[in-house]
Formats: structure tokens, C-alpha cells, sequence
């Protein structure tokens, strides 16, 4: 049943997205949703609205982009109770570290083992 939760949540997310690119008049691109994803997933967090989709939905609301803002958003929460102002900066960054440091390794894996047509 988590399974099923994750995959209809993840999809909805995913639905979303979809549909801003294709029905908006505007000229809604990849990293729009990108941008707007991560944001919406850390106001979402910063108002407590976050986790319970996670609850709810597990890697479905977790590991989408919305997911990435709402560890940002704890991290920079935890950072500012247990060292002020700079927790801030430093605790959302301390949260995403080790998700931006596979990101980079990887793409450094995958560009050095592949050639780009051109």
C-alpha cells in the first residue's frame, strides 16, 4: 500500500508540473518548474504543510524537487534554533549536503564516461 501511496502521490506532483508546461499561456520551461518546486515545497514546509504529505505519501512527496525545498527549509529551521541567524544559511545546507554531493559526483561520473552529440 506505501508503494501505491508514493507512486499516485509522486505522480500527482509530477501531474502538475505537467500540466503548467502544457495548459499555461505563458511560456512555462523545465526549470520554472524546477524553481517553482523547490520553492513551494519549502513554504509549504516553513507552514508545517510538508510533512504530512510525506507521512501520507513517503519517497512520493520526498523525492521529488518539492521534497529538496522541504529539507531545505527544516535544515535552515534547525539551523536558526541551535545557532541564530547564520543556522540558516548553514543548516539548510548542512540538510541537502550529502543529496548535492551525489548530484555533483555523479554528473561528474556520467559526463566523463559519455560524450555529448554535437
Amino acid at each position: 500500500m506505501e508503494l501505491l501511496k508514493a507512486f499516485i502521490l509522486g505522480g500527482f506532483i509530477c501531474l502538475i508540473g505537467q500540466l503548467l508546461m502544457d495548459l499555461t499561456p505563458f511560456n512555462v520551461t523545465p526549470g520554472h518548474i524546477l524553481v517553482g518546486y523547490v520553492t513551494c515545497g519549502a513554504i509549504l514546509s516553513g507552514l508545517g504543510l510538508y510533512q504530512p504529505l510525506i507521512d501520507w505519501g513517503g519517497a512520493g512527496a520526498a523525492i521529488p524537487l518539492s521534497g529538496f525545498g522541504h529539507s531545505l527549509a527544516q535544515g535552515a529551521i534547525e539551523g536558526a534554533k541551535t545557532k541564530g541567524l547564520l543556522g540558516v544559511i548553514g543548516g539548510g545546507l548542512e540538510a541537502t549536503a550529502v543529496g548535492i554531493a551525489t548530484a555533483i559526483g555523479l554528473g561528474l561520473v556520467v559526463a566523463s564516461l559519455f560524450k555529448p552529440k554535437g
